[in-house]
């Protein structure tokens, strides 16, 4: 379907791909992965004709139509299914044409060719990519400028799925949709019958959308078969083995290398050192491979200690002036809450961070906040309070007027940004450059609670992990709004959903939720009413007793491999340490026997750990 050969494209003086080249089969399903800003874009535009190479091939199958979503989501007067509809070019030119074709003959070839297309199916097929996409069927009908940017570009990948192309790309596709619309998109798309090329940072929708990934590093081009948790084993393997290979080629080197100069000035060795700088010469040892890790972030702790609860609310309402969106909202906040809060977008789920952010008012009911809580609000709108004409630079220095250069520095490091992009202007770094630096802002004074609105739209895998790991360092509260299945999984233990006009906890995991809307969207789960949905918490309530020893099993397995790794850590640092070679010889001997036994005891661990999360994850598909 897709040969690229030999691509070099240089942007500005910088290489983005030089003698890149792969092959993507017919009807394959491949994920695009790599850093952010290394190209996976730029790609896209070169296979669309947008842009030129500067040199090597792109060919694509003649008759093969290429599909991707639009730049410029639809604003006009056509209703959402018109929009989608008129997609089909083939099917809107024949139907045009049939309404003022007069030669009899012509007129049998048009509906014959209507025929062949499906055509009289067409308005089904737009109307359930549509729900699908979360568009019900008042929506559908509604002119496409009452949307808003978000649900326009819902429209336009709405549009190129019902086009069907036989190559879709597809660029971070999730980055509009809830939940519920990303667990459509991704059996969609594994079922979608010919080409799909999806840029993605969603672990989950790479593994169970596609089954193979390009990989994109250091300006090549790789191509793995398998889906992304297989691409992650196969290339850790090759990097093992890679860089194995290269020191057992050093080593060869420089033992060669002392027979050279040991003999070379010898008469007698002479010609035997010369075979040997030969030997050499001909061994090249394989260039290290090593991982392009994402700079951490780093969250200011909580300047405040705050009682519990922090947040009440008792029957609140909210809203935009007299429209009340959400209403009888009662929960509580304490200092270590760690929520995800779900649900169908236009739900109101943003309309609830606006309002503990204090963005909206209380229409009624009661909002009791902490007066010394600091809340850290984190959307996409809040983008537009970056200065765009200021660096990074600028915008922490009023934060910290009484410091020098270098400690503000530091500051930004302790962010992510690398030294070049502090002094970047804002409106020049890319998205997740600023999503960086905004959360940095954010939390700068340390805040006790954090709320997230969708902060991982613009980063890629190694930063979502290094988000992971900032928020489980962080010891405030969070309350998360995304569609990011890894995101939630691995930072929040309660689900609260807006559904209904209201915020409520949900009584049953994610997968359970997830099982939900996924037999729900295919007409199993629509018309049980109350007693279904009460059968299925009941049925979500006895799983998790079910797992619960087994998920402790692998939670206590993690915990000591944890303390393994910190001890053997320990040990290592002072075998580091010039100082403990200097000292008794019994130090040294006992520091290698712990580590000798503290690694034994890890590997032992880590194969009880794996047999226990290879059981887990069965037990969960079942």
């Amino acid at each position: 379907m897709l040969n690229i050969n030999n691509l070099t494209y240089r942007i500005q003086g910088r290489v983005l791909l030089e003698d890149a080249s792969f092959v993507l089969p017919d009807n394959a399903k491949a994920g695009f992965v790599g850093k952010n800003g290394t190209g996976k874009t730029t790609l896209f535009n070169l296979i669309q004709g947008y842009i030129g190479a500067d040199s090597g091939s792109i060919e694509v199958n003649k008759k093969a139509r290429i599909g991707a979503v639009a730049q410029e989501a639809p604003a006009g007067d056509e209703t959402v299914l018109e929009v989608v509809l008129a997609a089909d070019k083939e099917r809107t030119a024949l139907m045009a044409e049939a309404e003022t074709a007069t030669d009899p003959d012509r007129i049998g070839e048009i509906y014959t060719r209507l025929a062949d297309i499906d055509a009289h199916t067409a308005e089904a097929r737009a109307s359930s990519i549509l729900k699908g996409l979360g568009f019900e069927q008042d929506r559908q009908n509604a002119p496409t400028h009452e949307l808003s940017g978000g649900w326009r570009m819902r429209v336009a990948l709405a549009a190129v799925l019902f086009s069907q192309p036989d190559l879709l790309l597809l660029d971070e596709p999730t980055n509009y949709l809830d939940l519920e619309g990303t667990l459509w998109l991704e059996k969609y798309l594994a079922t979608y019958p010919y080409t799909v090329f999806l840029i993605s940072h969603d672990r989950d929708l790479l593994n169970k959308a596609v089954n193979s990934i390009v990989h994109l590093e250091h300006r090549k081009l790789t191509f793995y078969k398998g889906n992304y948790d297989t691409f992650e084993n196969t290339r850790r393997m090759q990097m093992e083995l890679n860089n194995k290979s290269r020191e057992k080629t050093l080593d060869q080197i420089a033992h060669l290398q002392k027979f050279v100069d040991r003999f070379k000035a010898k008469a007698t060795k002479a010609k035997q050192a010369q075979a040997r700088v030969k030997m050499i010469e001909k061994l090249r040892p394989p260039e290290a491979m090593f991982d392009e890790h994402a700079a951490p972030f780093q969250f200011q702790q909580p300047k405040v200690d705050l009682p519990t609860p922090m947040i009440t609310l008792d029957k609140v309402a909210t809203g935009y002036g007299d429209k009340i969106i959400l209403r009888n909202v009662t929960q509580r906040i304490d200092p270590d809450a760690r929520i995800a809060l779900i649900g169908v977008n236009g739900n109101g789920k943003s309309t609830f961070a606006k309002l503990l952010a204090g963005d909206i008012p209380v229409i009624d009911g009661s909002l009791k906040i902490n007066k010394k809580l600091d809340i850290a609000h984190f959307a996409q709108h809040q983008m537009d309070k970056l200065r765009p004409e200021e660096t990074p630079l600028e915008h922490v220095t009023p934060l910290m007027p009484l410091e020098n250069e270098a400690k503000r520095r530091s500051r930004l490091a302790q962010m992510g940004l690398t030294t070049s992009r502090m002094d970047t202007k804002a409106k020049n770094l890319s998205g997740g450059e600023r999503a960086r630096l905004l959360m940095g802002l954010i939390t700068f004074s340390g805040p006790s609670m954090m709320i997230l609105d969708e902060p991982t739209n613009h980063l890629d895998i190694d930063s979502r992990d290094a988000l992971v790991h900032a928020l489980n360092d962080y010891e405030g509260a969070v309350l998360i709004i995304s569609h990011d299945r890894h995101l939630i999984e691995a930072t929040c233990d309660v689900l609260w959903i807006a559904e209904g006009g209201t915020i409520r906890e949900l009584d049953e995991d994610l997968d359970s939720y997830q099982r939900n809307i996924t037999s729900s969207k295919e007409g199993k789960g629509g018309a049980g009413g109350a007693g279904a949905r009460k059968a299925s918490k009941q049925e979500a309530a006895a799983r998790r007793a079910e797992l619960a020893p087994l998920k402790k099993s692998v939670a206590d397995a993690e915990t000591k491999m944890g303390r393994l790794k910190t001890e053997i850590d320990k040990i290592e640092a002072q075998l580091n340490d010039p100082k403990v070679y200097n000292g008794p010889p019994d130090r040294m001997i006992a520091l290698g026997k712990d580590k000798a036994r503290f690694s034994a005891d890890l590997a032992a661990i880590e194969e009880q750990w794996l047999e226990l999360s290879t059981e887990l994850e069965e037990a969960e598909r079942a």
